[in-house]
Protein backbone atom coordinates (compact mmCIF):
# COMPACT_ATOMS: atom_id res chain seq x y z
CA UNK A 1 0.00 0.00 0.00
CA UNK A 2 1.57 3.33 -1.04
CA UNK A 3 2.25 5.87 1.67
CA UNK A 4 0.79 9.36 1.69
CA UNK A 5 4.39 10.57 1.94
CA UNK A 6 5.48 8.80 -1.22
CA UNK A 7 4.82 10.15 -4.68
CA UNK A 8 6.28 10.59 -8.13
CA UNK A 9 6.97 14.30 -7.62
CA UNK A 10 10.54 13.65 -8.80
CA UNK A 11 11.71 11.16 -11.40
CA UNK A 12 14.93 9.18 -11.15
CA UNK A 13 16.37 11.26 -14.00
CA UNK A 14 15.72 14.46 -12.05
CA UNK A 15 17.40 13.05 -8.96
CA UNK A 16 20.41 11.93 -10.97
CA UNK A 17 20.83 15.48 -12.24
CA UNK A 18 21.61 16.55 -8.67
CA UNK A 19 25.16 15.30 -9.21
CA UNK A 20 25.71 18.26 -11.55
CA UNK A 21 24.76 20.74 -8.85
CA UNK A 22 27.08 23.66 -8.20
CA UNK A 23 26.03 26.64 -6.13
CA UNK A 24 26.74 30.03 -7.68
CA UNK A 25 25.86 33.42 -6.24
CA UNK A 26 26.95 37.01 -6.70
CA UNK A 27 26.34 39.69 -4.07
CA UNK A 28 27.35 43.19 -5.17
CA UNK A 29 26.26 44.90 -1.94
CA UNK A 30 28.96 47.06 -0.35
CA UNK A 31 27.20 46.58 2.97
CA UNK A 32 27.72 42.84 2.68
CA UNK A 33 31.31 43.16 1.49
CA UNK A 34 32.60 45.63 4.05
CA UNK A 35 30.36 45.13 7.10
CA UNK A 36 28.01 42.16 7.29
CA UNK A 37 30.48 39.62 5.94
CA UNK A 38 32.63 40.14 9.02
CA UNK A 39 29.58 39.99 11.30
CA UNK A 40 28.44 36.68 9.77
CA UNK A 41 31.94 35.22 10.04
CA UNK A 42 31.92 36.03 13.75
CA UNK A 43 28.33 34.82 14.25
CA UNK A 44 28.97 31.38 12.77
CA UNK A 45 31.54 30.68 15.46
CA UNK A 46 28.71 30.74 18.03
CA UNK A 47 27.07 27.67 16.47
CA UNK A 48 28.35 24.25 17.58
CA UNK A 49 29.52 21.88 14.88
CA UNK A 50 26.72 19.38 15.56
CA UNK A 51 23.94 21.75 14.42
CA UNK A 52 22.79 20.96 10.88
CA UNK A 53 22.70 23.92 8.46
CA UNK A 54 19.06 23.27 7.54
CA UNK A 55 18.12 23.35 11.21
CA UNK A 56 19.66 26.82 11.43
CA UNK A 57 17.57 27.89 8.43
CA UNK A 58 14.35 26.52 9.93
CA UNK A 59 15.07 28.15 13.30
CA UNK A 60 15.34 31.49 11.55
CA UNK A 61 11.84 31.03 10.13
CA UNK A 62 10.51 30.24 13.60
CA UNK A 63 11.57 33.72 14.75
CA UNK A 64 9.37 35.18 12.03
CA UNK A 65 6.44 32.87 12.82
CA UNK A 66 6.51 33.87 16.48
CA UNK A 67 6.37 37.55 15.56
CA UNK A 68 3.48 37.02 13.16
CA UNK A 69 1.62 35.44 16.07
CA UNK A 70 2.49 38.50 18.19
CA UNK A 71 1.06 40.76 15.46
CA UNK A 72 -2.15 38.73 15.20
CA UNK A 73 -2.66 38.62 18.99
CA UNK A 74 -1.47 42.02 20.19
CA UNK A 75 -2.21 44.19 17.14
CA UNK A 76 -4.80 42.37 14.99
CA UNK A 77 -5.91 45.60 13.30
CA UNK A 78 -2.30 46.28 12.20
CA UNK A 79 -2.97 50.01 12.23
CA UNK A 80 -3.12 50.84 15.93
CA UNK A 81 -0.52 51.23 18.62
CA UNK A 82 0.59 47.78 19.67
CA UNK A 83 2.78 47.27 22.73
CA UNK A 84 6.17 48.91 22.15
CA UNK A 85 8.08 45.72 22.94
CA UNK A 86 6.37 44.04 19.98
CA UNK A 87 8.05 46.32 17.44
CA UNK A 88 11.45 45.68 19.01
CA UNK A 89 10.63 41.98 18.76
CA UNK A 90 9.83 42.44 15.06
CA UNK A 91 13.26 44.01 14.55
CA UNK A 92 15.06 41.31 16.54
CA UNK A 93 13.16 38.51 14.80
CA UNK A 94 13.87 39.81 11.30
CA UNK A 95 17.52 40.45 12.11
CA UNK A 96 17.94 36.96 13.56
CA UNK A 97 16.17 35.47 10.54
CA UNK A 98 18.56 37.30 8.22
CA UNK A 99 21.57 36.25 10.31
CA UNK A 100 20.57 32.60 10.40
CA UNK A 101 19.74 32.74 6.68
CA UNK A 102 23.27 33.91 5.92
CA UNK A 103 25.25 31.68 8.26
CA UNK A 104 23.58 28.40 7.30
CA UNK A 105 25.74 28.16 4.19
CA UNK A 106 28.85 28.86 6.23
CA UNK A 107 27.83 26.11 8.64
CA UNK A 108 27.41 23.73 5.69
CA UNK A 109 30.92 24.47 4.49
CA UNK A 110 32.55 24.19 7.91
CA UNK A 111 30.80 20.86 8.58
CA UNK A 112 31.29 19.50 5.07
CA UNK A 113 27.54 19.09 4.51
CA UNK A 114 26.95 21.36 1.51
CA UNK A 115 24.37 19.91 -0.86
CA UNK A 116 21.57 20.92 -3.27
CA UNK A 117 19.14 20.15 -0.44
CA UNK A 118 20.59 23.08 1.48
CA UNK A 119 19.75 25.49 -1.33
CA UNK A 120 16.24 24.06 -1.64
CA UNK A 121 15.52 24.46 2.09
CA UNK A 122 17.19 27.88 2.25
CA UNK A 123 15.42 29.44 -0.72
CA UNK A 124 12.18 27.56 -0.08
CA UNK A 125 11.98 29.04 3.40
CA UNK A 126 12.84 32.46 1.98
CA UNK A 127 9.82 32.13 -0.32
CA UNK A 128 7.52 31.32 2.61
CA UNK A 129 8.97 34.22 4.56
CA UNK A 130 7.83 36.75 1.94
CA UNK A 131 4.28 36.79 3.31
CA UNK A 132 5.41 36.82 6.95
CA UNK A 133 7.80 39.72 6.41
CA UNK A 134 5.08 41.65 4.57
CA UNK A 135 2.64 41.16 7.46
CA UNK A 136 5.22 42.41 9.97
CA UNK A 137 6.09 45.39 7.77
CA UNK A 138 2.44 46.35 7.40
CA UNK A 139 1.87 46.05 11.16
CA UNK A 140 5.18 47.71 11.98
CA UNK A 141 4.40 50.95 10.17
CA UNK A 142 0.66 50.82 10.78
CA UNK A 143 -0.67 50.18 7.27
CA UNK A 144 -3.53 48.10 8.63
CA UNK A 145 -5.69 45.79 6.53
CA UNK A 146 -5.47 48.04 3.51
CA UNK A 147 -4.70 48.21 -0.18
CA UNK A 148 -1.27 49.52 0.79
CA UNK A 149 -0.59 46.35 2.80
CA UNK A 150 -1.66 44.27 -0.21
CA UNK A 151 0.66 46.26 -2.47
CA UNK A 152 3.56 45.83 -0.05
CA UNK A 153 3.19 42.05 -0.14
CA UNK A 154 2.72 42.00 -3.92
CA UNK A 155 5.99 43.91 -4.41
CA UNK A 156 7.91 41.54 -2.13
CA UNK A 157 6.40 38.46 -3.77
CA UNK A 158 7.06 39.59 -7.35
CA UNK A 159 10.59 40.67 -6.47
CA UNK A 160 11.42 37.27 -5.02
CA UNK A 161 9.81 35.50 -7.95
CA UNK A 162 11.89 37.44 -10.48
CA UNK A 163 15.12 36.56 -8.66
CA UNK A 164 14.10 32.88 -8.52
CA UNK A 165 13.19 32.77 -12.21
CA UNK A 166 16.43 34.56 -13.07
CA UNK A 167 18.48 31.97 -11.15
CA UNK A 168 16.67 29.19 -13.00
CA UNK A 169 17.76 30.62 -16.37
CA UNK A 170 21.25 31.85 -15.48
CA UNK A 171 22.26 29.33 -12.80
CA UNK A 172 23.44 32.21 -10.61
CA UNK A 173 21.68 33.92 -7.71
CA UNK A 174 22.37 37.61 -8.30
CA UNK A 175 22.00 40.29 -5.61
CA UNK A 176 22.58 43.87 -6.71
CA UNK A 177 24.38 46.76 -5.09
CA UNK A 178 21.21 47.55 -3.14
CA UNK A 179 19.09 44.47 -2.48
CA UNK A 180 16.21 43.39 -0.26
CA UNK A 181 18.02 40.64 1.73
CA UNK A 182 20.67 43.15 2.85
CA UNK A 183 19.77 46.83 2.69
CA UNK A 184 16.07 46.00 2.73
CA UNK A 185 16.42 44.09 6.00
CA UNK A 186 18.46 46.90 7.57
CA UNK A 187 15.86 49.50 6.54
CA UNK A 188 12.96 47.39 7.81
CA UNK A 189 14.65 46.71 11.17
CA UNK A 190 15.31 50.44 11.51
CA UNK A 191 11.64 51.22 10.84
CA UNK A 192 10.59 48.66 13.46
CA UNK A 193 12.93 50.19 16.04
CA UNK A 194 11.54 53.67 15.33
CA UNK A 195 8.03 52.28 15.85
CA UNK A 196 9.21 50.76 19.13
CA UNK A 197 10.48 54.15 20.31
CA UNK A 198 7.84 56.53 18.98
CA UNK A 199 5.00 54.29 17.82
CA UNK A 200 3.89 53.63 14.21
CA UNK A 201 1.93 56.89 14.20
CA UNK A 202 5.15 58.66 13.16
CA UNK A 203 4.66 57.13 9.70
CA UNK A 204 1.15 58.51 9.34
CA UNK A 205 2.26 62.14 9.22
CA UNK A 206 2.85 63.80 5.83
CA UNK A 207 6.34 64.23 4.44
CA UNK A 208 6.00 67.99 4.84
CA UNK A 209 5.77 67.54 8.62
CA UNK A 210 9.37 66.34 8.75
CA UNK A 211 10.74 68.09 5.67
CA UNK A 212 8.78 71.34 5.16
CA UNK A 213 11.33 72.55 2.61
CA UNK A 214 10.04 69.92 0.17
CA UNK A 215 7.05 72.19 -0.46
CA UNK A 216 9.37 74.35 -2.57
CA UNK A 217 10.48 71.50 -4.82
CA UNK A 218 7.70 68.91 -5.03
CA UNK A 219 4.00 69.14 -5.96
CA UNK A 220 1.53 69.32 -3.10
CA UNK A 221 0.24 65.81 -3.85
CA UNK A 222 3.73 64.43 -3.15
CA UNK A 223 4.49 66.29 0.06
CA UNK A 224 1.03 65.52 1.43
CA UNK A 225 1.74 61.79 1.23
CA UNK A 226 2.18 60.07 4.56
CA UNK A 227 5.67 58.77 5.29
CA UNK A 228 4.34 55.19 5.11
CA UNK A 229 2.86 55.67 1.64
CA UNK A 230 5.94 57.56 0.46
CA UNK A 231 8.08 54.61 1.55
CA UNK A 232 5.75 52.21 -0.25
CA UNK A 233 5.91 54.29 -3.45
CA UNK A 234 9.70 54.44 -3.25
CA UNK A 235 9.98 50.66 -2.78
CA UNK A 236 7.62 50.10 -5.72
CA UNK A 237 9.60 52.43 -7.99
CA UNK A 238 12.88 50.78 -7.00
CA UNK A 239 11.44 47.37 -7.86
CA UNK A 240 9.99 48.59 -11.15
CA UNK A 241 12.97 50.53 -12.46
CA UNK A 242 15.93 48.62 -11.01
CA UNK A 243 15.07 45.05 -10.03
CA UNK A 244 12.67 44.22 -12.87
CA UNK A 245 14.89 45.42 -15.76
CA UNK A 246 18.00 43.71 -14.36
CA UNK A 247 16.22 40.37 -13.95
CA UNK A 248 14.54 40.53 -17.35
CA UNK A 249 17.78 41.45 -19.11
CA UNK A 250 19.63 38.59 -17.43
CA UNK A 251 16.92 36.14 -18.55
CA UNK A 252 16.99 37.64 -22.04
CA UNK A 253 20.74 36.99 -22.31
CA UNK A 254 20.31 33.46 -20.97
CA UNK A 255 17.57 32.71 -23.52
CA UNK A 256 19.71 34.00 -26.36
CA UNK A 257 22.67 31.94 -25.15
CA UNK A 258 20.52 28.79 -25.11
CA UNK A 259 18.78 29.61 -28.42
CA UNK A 260 15.36 30.01 -26.79
CA UNK A 261 12.78 32.56 -27.97
CA UNK A 262 12.69 35.11 -25.17
CA UNK A 263 9.13 36.47 -25.51
CA UNK A 264 7.53 33.07 -26.00
CA UNK A 265 9.54 31.57 -23.13
CA UNK A 266 8.52 34.37 -20.77
CA UNK A 267 4.85 34.14 -21.74
CA UNK A 268 4.67 30.36 -21.27
CA UNK A 269 6.79 30.06 -18.14
CA UNK A 270 5.28 32.99 -16.28
CA UNK A 271 1.66 32.04 -16.94
CA UNK A 272 1.17 30.33 -13.53
CA UNK A 273 2.64 33.35 -11.75
CA UNK A 274 0.43 35.66 -13.79
CA UNK A 275 -2.61 33.60 -12.79
CA UNK A 276 -1.49 33.71 -9.17
CA UNK A 277 -0.97 37.48 -9.18
CA UNK A 278 -4.24 38.26 -10.96
CA UNK A 279 -6.34 36.00 -8.74
CA UNK A 280 -4.51 37.11 -5.58
CA UNK A 281 -5.34 40.76 -6.31
CA UNK A 282 -8.80 40.11 -7.78
CA UNK A 283 -10.01 38.34 -4.67
CA UNK A 284 -8.69 40.64 -1.96
CA UNK A 285 -9.49 43.85 -3.89
CA UNK A 286 -12.97 42.78 -4.97
CA UNK A 287 -15.65 45.24 -3.82
CA UNK A 288 -17.60 42.24 -2.60
CA UNK A 289 -14.76 40.74 -0.55
CA UNK A 290 -14.63 41.29 3.21
CA UNK A 291 -11.01 40.24 3.70
CA UNK A 292 -9.84 43.81 4.26
CA UNK A 293 -12.98 45.26 5.81
CA UNK A 294 -13.26 42.42 8.33
CA UNK A 295 -9.52 42.34 9.03
CA UNK A 296 -8.63 38.92 7.63
CA UNK A 297 -5.58 40.04 5.64
CA UNK A 298 -3.08 38.28 7.94
CA UNK A 299 -4.77 34.95 7.28
CA UNK A 300 -5.10 35.77 3.57
CA UNK A 301 -1.42 36.72 3.28
CA UNK A 302 -0.25 33.57 5.05
CA UNK A 303 -2.55 31.36 2.94
CA UNK A 304 -1.57 32.86 -0.39
CA UNK A 305 2.02 32.93 0.89
CA UNK A 306 1.96 29.14 1.08
CA UNK A 307 0.71 29.02 -2.51
CA UNK A 308 3.52 31.35 -3.56
CA UNK A 309 6.00 29.28 -1.58
CA UNK A 310 4.93 26.20 -3.55
CA UNK A 311 5.29 28.03 -6.88
CA UNK A 312 8.74 29.41 -6.05
CA UNK A 313 10.00 26.17 -4.50
CA UNK A 314 8.99 24.17 -7.57
CA UNK A 315 11.12 26.52 -9.67
CA UNK A 316 14.01 25.98 -7.27
CA UNK A 317 13.60 22.21 -7.57
CA UNK A 318 13.52 22.53 -11.36
CA UNK A 319 16.74 24.55 -11.24
CA UNK A 320 18.49 22.02 -9.00
CA UNK A 321 17.32 19.00 -11.01
CA UNK A 322 17.78 20.67 -14.42
CA UNK A 323 14.13 20.12 -15.27
CA UNK A 324 11.68 22.13 -17.31
CA UNK A 325 10.11 25.18 -15.75
CA UNK A 326 7.05 24.15 -13.66
CA UNK A 327 3.73 25.16 -15.15
CA UNK A 328 1.05 24.55 -12.54
CA UNK A 329 0.36 23.82 -8.89
CA UNK A 330 -2.87 22.40 -7.52
CA UNK A 331 -2.85 25.09 -4.81
CA UNK A 332 -3.90 27.62 -7.44
CA UNK A 333 -7.33 26.01 -7.76
CA UNK A 334 -8.89 27.29 -4.49
CA UNK A 335 -7.25 30.68 -5.08
CA UNK A 336 -8.88 30.90 -8.49
CA UNK A 337 -12.15 29.74 -6.93
CA UNK A 338 -12.02 32.47 -4.28
CA UNK A 339 -11.29 35.13 -6.89
CA UNK A 340 -14.14 34.00 -9.14
CA UNK A 341 -16.72 33.66 -6.37
CA UNK A 342 -15.85 37.01 -4.79
CA UNK A 343 -16.31 38.79 -8.13
CA UNK A 344 -19.50 37.11 -9.34
CA UNK A 345 -22.32 39.58 -10.12
CA UNK A 346 -24.71 39.87 -7.20
CA UNK A 347 -27.85 38.70 -8.98
CA UNK A 348 -29.40 37.87 -5.65
CA UNK A 349 -28.29 40.50 -3.13
CA UNK A 350 -30.32 38.88 -0.36
CA UNK A 351 -28.39 35.61 -0.49
CA UNK A 352 -24.89 36.17 -1.98
CA UNK A 353 -22.49 33.26 -2.35
CA UNK A 354 -19.81 34.95 -0.23
CA UNK A 355 -21.14 36.42 2.99
CA UNK A 356 -18.53 37.59 5.52
CA UNK A 357 -18.99 34.30 7.36
CA UNK A 358 -18.79 32.01 4.32
CA UNK A 359 -15.80 33.86 2.87
CA UNK A 360 -13.94 33.52 6.17
CA UNK A 361 -14.84 29.82 6.35
CA UNK A 362 -13.65 29.34 2.77
CA UNK A 363 -10.39 31.14 3.59
CA UNK A 364 -9.80 29.02 6.70
CA UNK A 365 -10.45 25.83 4.70
CA UNK A 366 -8.11 27.09 1.98
CA UNK A 367 -5.39 27.72 4.57
CA UNK A 368 -5.65 24.20 6.00
CA UNK A 369 -5.68 22.61 2.55
CA UNK A 370 -2.70 24.68 1.38
CA UNK A 371 -0.72 23.95 4.55
CA UNK A 372 -1.30 20.18 4.42
CA UNK A 373 -0.66 19.95 0.66
CA UNK A 374 2.50 22.05 0.91
CA UNK A 375 3.90 20.10 3.86
CA UNK A 376 3.22 16.78 2.13
CA UNK A 377 4.94 17.97 -1.04
CA UNK A 378 7.90 19.39 0.91
CA UNK A 379 8.37 16.20 2.95
CA UNK A 380 8.23 13.99 -0.15
CA UNK A 381 10.71 16.14 -2.08
CA UNK A 382 13.09 16.47 0.88
CA UNK A 383 12.97 12.72 1.50
CA UNK A 384 13.69 12.12 -2.18
CA UNK A 385 16.72 14.40 -2.04
CA UNK A 386 17.94 12.78 1.20
CA UNK A 387 17.44 9.27 -0.13
CA UNK A 388 19.36 9.91 -3.33
CA UNK A 389 22.16 11.94 -1.73
CA UNK A 390 22.45 9.69 1.32
CA UNK A 391 22.10 12.54 3.81
CA UNK A 392 19.79 13.74 6.58
CA UNK A 393 17.92 17.02 6.40
CA UNK A 394 18.05 18.32 9.97
CA UNK A 395 20.85 16.28 11.52
CA UNK A 396 24.53 15.70 10.82
CA UNK A 397 25.42 11.99 10.91
CA UNK A 398 28.14 11.10 13.38
CA UNK A 399 31.39 10.36 11.65
CA UNK A 400 32.82 6.91 12.16
CA UNK A 401 36.15 6.81 13.93
CA UNK A 402 38.72 4.12 13.30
Amino acid sequence: MPSLLSSDFLTQEQLENLKYYKYAAVDKSFTTKYILRHYWNAAIELFPMWIAPNLITLTGLIFMMVNVIFAAVFNPDMDGEGPRWMYFSFAAGLWLYSTFDNVDGKQARRTGTSSPLGELVDHGIDALNCSMAAVLQAAGIGLGHSVAAVALYAIAMLGFYLSTAEEYHTGVLYLGYINAPTEGVILTCTLFIISGIYGPSVYHRPLSYYLPQLVNYLPSSAVSLSVAHALLNWIGLMALFTHLPVCMYAMYKACRKNNKPFVRTMLVQNLPMAVYTITFLSWVLSPYSTILTHHHFILYALTTGIVFGRIASKIIVAHLTKSRFPRFTVLLIPLIGGAVISNLPRLNAIDPIFTPETEYLYLCSFFLFALVAYLRWAIVVINSFCGYLGINCFTIPKRKTL
